[in-house]
């Protein structure tokens, strides 16, 4: 052959080589890593970070729905539906304390709406 290689040396071929190359594969997780790292310090702001405690959770409020349709609130104060606007306002002087209602099994889907309709007129819904 005039200006070329021939393997006619007598040399046998290279061998393939089955295994797999996890230099590549380690390079890309080791670049999304860097990037995941920058991404998280961006969008996390240590400015508003303050060192006061965290304000104290506000206990929730347990509204109790008998069968007969009395009212009790907190399992101690018993009031009606017709004063239920007034003893909230009395009861919950914030606007955000979280209001659990738990009802007997024994209501009607009316009687248990009219309470919850209720409490919304009492802007606490």
């Amino acid at each position: 052959m005039i200006g070329g290689f021939s393997n006619k040396t007598g040399e046998p071929e290279l061998a393939e080589n089955h295994e797999i190359n996890v230099t590549s594969f380690i390079d890309v997780i080791l670049v999304l890593l860097i990037i995941f790292m920058v991404a998280a310090s961006i969008l996390i702001d240590l400015s508003t970070a303050s060192s006061q405690p965290p304000a104290a959770e506000k206990q929730p409020v347990y509204l109790t729905v008998e069968a007969d349709l009395t009212l009790t609130v907190n399992d101690d104060q018993q009031i009606t539906l017709d004063t239920l606007d007034q003893r909230l306002a009395e009861l919950i002087p914030e606007q955000d304390t979280l209001i659990f209602l738990r009802a007997d099994k024994r209501l009607t889907y009316e009687e248990l709406m009219n309470v919850i309709n209720a409490l919304g007129s009492a802007g606490r819904a």
